[in-house]
């Protein structure tokens, strides 16, 4: 077996002394920023605020776009409201607000669910430039990442929860040189996160053949799952959040453990 290569198992995590050695203290147990909704809809964000208070998340915060005020109501207490275009995503008037909020956090996750506008797509993109803590990116906010790989590929500090075929293209779009394909076989798909994550800072968790691989600085981890959640990078994108939050200097052996504890 590769060296670089670490099999874990859901009943045998590679790392427990992580798990014994977690904040009991929900003041040091870390704040993270979901951001995430739009006008049809706000099922990302607030499902990702639920399974990082599962993870054990000490304060977690939503940013949505104001338009959902009205749905929401004024008894909403779980975050703030930021200014949203006339179609309902977020608009670039909101990125002020959100640099607040993220220099409040000790990570951020960018949860989805945040619509095709390109107002936001350049809000994102200058958010991305500008925040320089750990940032967790997943469903349709990858989408808008491929587009830019140059604010997030080889953005430090960057964590990738997709599916093989945002995987694809997010490689795509940093013009590696190996495909990633739906009949990699297992050792290919390992060799081929390996160098990616060699090249790139970013740290990558996708879900294939029926495993969840975690890779970061050419390290790999493989953890085999029995059910076909087809929801699961929201929940996984949040538990990985606080898991990192909690160890920002381990990130392979923190978003490695996230996967046995969602």
């Amino acid at each position: 077996m590769q060296d670089y290569w670490h099999k874990q198992t859901l009943d045998k995590p590679l790392y427990p002394d992580m798990l014994w050695s977690r904040p009991e203290n929900r003041l040091l147990a870390g704040k993270l920023l979901i951001i995430g909704g739009n006008a049809h809809g706000f099922a990302a964000a607030g499902s990702a605020y639920q399974a990082a208070g599962k993870a054990g998340i000490g304060v977690a915060r939503m940013m949505l776009p104001d338009v959902l005020r009205k749905v929401l109501g004024r008894g909403f207490d779980a975050g703030e409201f930021v200014p949203s275009t006339p179609s309902g995503s977020f608009s670039q008037k909101a990125l002020a607000e959100a640099l607040a909020m993220a220099n409040w956090a000790d990570g951020v996750l960018l949860a989805g669910d945040l619509g095709r506008n390109s107002e936001t797509a350049i809000l994102l993109e200058k958010f991305t430039t500008k925040y320089s803590g750990a940032l967790t990116i997943t469903k349709d906010a990858a989408d808008y990442c491929i587009t830019m790989p140059g604010a997030c590929v080889d953005r430090p500090d960057t964590t990738f929860v997709v599916s093989l075929a945002q995987l694809q293209k997010l490689a795509m779009a940093a013009k590696f040189t190996t495909a990633f394909t739906f009949d990699m076989d297992f050792l290919r798909f390992i060799e081929a996160l390996h160098v990616f994550t060699e090249l790139h800072p970013l740290h990558i968790v996708v879900k294939h053949l029926d495993n969840v691989f975690v890779a970061s600085g050419g390290q790999v981890s493989s953890t085999r799952v029995t059910d076909d959640d087809k929801v699961w990078r929201v929940r996984t994108a949040a538990a990985a959040a606080t898991w990192w939050i909690q160890n920002p200097s381990k990130p392979f052996e923190a978003l490695t453990t996230g996967i046995v504890t969602e």
